[in-house]
């Protein structure tokens, strides 16, 4: 699918995020890369070939808990 030098990330790469965004859709919460990868606002994302990726946002702060 890319056509940018150096090429995107590949689809099944660690790395797919960091492909460049081809439409965004701030207003539906989802952008699509140009690898094929649907991004979602929540960080879960959609592989083109249907494998679905589960939101993977980092905890804050606030809810990082220590044991005593």
């Amino acid at each position: 699918m890319c056509q940018h030098r150096p090429q995107c990330p590949s689809a099944d790469g660690p790395d797919r995020e960091a492909a460049l965004t081809v439409a965004h859709h701030p207003e539906q919460g989802w952008s699509l890369l140009c690898n094929g990868v649907l991004l979602f606002e929540d960080t879960g994302e959609l592989l083109p070939d249907g494998q679905i990726i589960a939101p993977h946002r980092p905890l804050g702060t606030a809810q990082v808990t220590t044991a005593a």
